[in-house]
């Protein structure tokens, strides 16, 4: 089975954003490489100015989960992150409560922390970089066998 990892894309703050993510989700920073860095030299070739500095690769390591990012390359049109989110699992709360308001500061809360019927606390928001980050805590097991049976007795 292959391993999903997902790879943000950041317009020239990319660096800035994987050592917060390091420091708020007490997470490894395995690799950070910028374009002046590349030991392929094409990779710099033309780059405008100031382009250099812009992350070409970035690593992190979330309890052995592995979150990737880079910045645009100058010039590239850089696009707002949509169509998905972070998922954090947490088991308690108060666990949840720390990363949640750390992520969230400077960002937008577009859901607060709430007890759901599959979680004791339930949150969304996108961060000052851009990231839309989704929270779960205290999940519980939710039945699922009286909507299964539901279906299978409509088709019958």
């Amino acid at each position: 089975m292959p391993q999903i990892d997902a790879y943000l894309m950041f317009n020239g703050d990319c660096a800035e954003a994987m050592r917060f993510y390091e420091k708020t989700l007490g997470a490894k920073l395995e690799a950070m490489m910028t374009y002046a860095e590349s030991p392929d030299p094409a990779m710099c070739g033309n780059m405008p100015a100031g382009g250099a500095d812009r992350i070409m690769h970035a690593s992190l390591d979330i309890d052995g989960r592995r979150l990737m990012a880079s910045d645009y390359a100058p010039g590239q049109p850089a696009e707002a992150m949509k169509g998905f989110s972070l998922s954090l699992s947490y088991p308690s709360v108060n666990q949840a409560r720390g990363v949640f308001d750390a992520l969230s500061a400077g960002g937008k809360v577009t859901m607060p922390m709430q007890k759901t019927f599959w979680a004791e606390g339930f949150g969304m928001l996108i961060d000052r970089f851009g990231t839309p980050w989704m929270f779960n805590a205290g999940m519980h097991e939710v039945e699922e066998s009286s909507s299964r049976e539901q279906s299978t007795a409509d088709t019958h």
